[in-house]
């Protein structure tokens, strides 16, 4: 089960527009976790239908955005990836005395 969430928004004063979404990705099993972070930039549109203004929106909405953008089945295979990789490393460092 992969995490998301937004850590910060940049927008625009005089509109409220969404400007850049910061973004998370965490992904746990058991012991071990794995994450990612971006961003993804934005050009909003206050005349368009769909444009919601920064004191209207919710997580939700903005997970939304980044998750369109982003190619999130990738993101994600990435993190079981890492995790499946940190629960059988086949490398190790150190010395042996």
């Amino acid at each position: 089960m992969t995490n998301w969430v937004i850590s910060q928004l940049e927008r625009t004063l005089d509109t409220g527009g969404v400007v850049v979404a910061h973004w998370r990705a965490t992904a746990v099993d058991g012991d071990f976790s794995a994450s990612n972070y971006g961003t993804v930039g934005f050009t909003p549109d206050p005349s368009a239908s769909g444009f919601i203004a920064y004191d209207s929106l919710t997580e939700a909405d903005v997970i939304g955005w980044v998750q369109a953008e982003l190619d999130q089945d990738a993101i994600e295979a990435s993190l079981a990836a890492q995790i499946e990789a940190d629960k059988n490393p086949t490398q190790a460092a150190g010395v042996p005395w």
